[in-house]
């Protein structure tokens, strides 16, 4: 587990591509069974551990994902994430040569796998702000600040505008980035801690496949 902060009422980490956060009908293990076979360890914690979720990051991608060790830090973390009031930065490698910077609002309306597009006054609304990094003709690295915080909502957004995220194939990409990844990261989060009033912030570096794939950062 690659641990990023840990304290009496948080744990995160960054989690690696392909590993899903919560259970599933596959039985896989999951970083929530990690984290709580990590805190169990280290603390020789008799029984059950509390760990709670309070937000989910898809299973392809990588990046910040904050957990709750204890039952009042899961119930105000969520409501800061009900509220979106965090700040959530992540990075992408896309497929095309993005404009230099905008924000997309649309309408998106989700079923069990996936999201798209929709007319309004239908779906619900989904914004976002980005800056184009780096790039060429064929692809390019954007930044993105989340705005709100719908399902697979960066996927679609930039899919739906000609733009797919490198290896997500159930979103339109031809091509391949990693196995069991796309280029979507989760770079940084801002969250108010739950006991203290103070904000914190978490960053994660991209994982390996990343540098394999020639991705480096190079900020104009």
């Amino acid at each position: 587990m690659n641990l990023i902060y840990e304290d009496n009422h948080l744990l995160v980490v960054n989690k690696p591509n392909g590993q899903l956060v919560q259970g599933d009908q596959t039985g896989r293990r999951t970083l929530l069974d990690e984290g709580k076979a990590w805190i169990k360890q280290k603390y020789g914690k008799p029984g059950d551990v509390f760990l709670g979720l309070v937000h989910r990051l898809d299973r392809p991608a990588s990046g910040v994902v904050v957990l709750a060790r204890t039952s009042k830090a899961a119930s105000r973390l969520s409501e800061e994430i009900r509220s979106h009031r965090p700040h959530k930065i992540y990075w992408a490698e896309v497929s095309g040569q993005v404009v230099a910077d905008g924000t997309w609002q649309d309408q998106l309306e989700r079923n069990e796998y996936m999201s798209r597009v929709v007319p309004a006054p239908g779906g619900k609304l989904a914004r976002l702000n980005f800056i184009r990094m780096s790039g060429n003709k064929e692809t390019s690295r954007v930044e993105v600040n989340l705005v709100t915080g719908r399902h697979h909502q960066i996927r679609v957004q930039f899919s739906h505008r000609g733009h797919p995220i490198l290896g997500d194939r159930r979103y339109g990409s031809e091509t391949t980035f990693a196995d069991n990844a796309i280029a979507l990261h989760s770079r940084e989060m801002k969250i108010k801690h739950p006991t203290r009033d103070e904000e914190m912030c978490f960053t994660a570096e991209p994982p390996e496949c990343w540098t394999r794939n020639h991705l480096e950062e190079k900020r104009p």
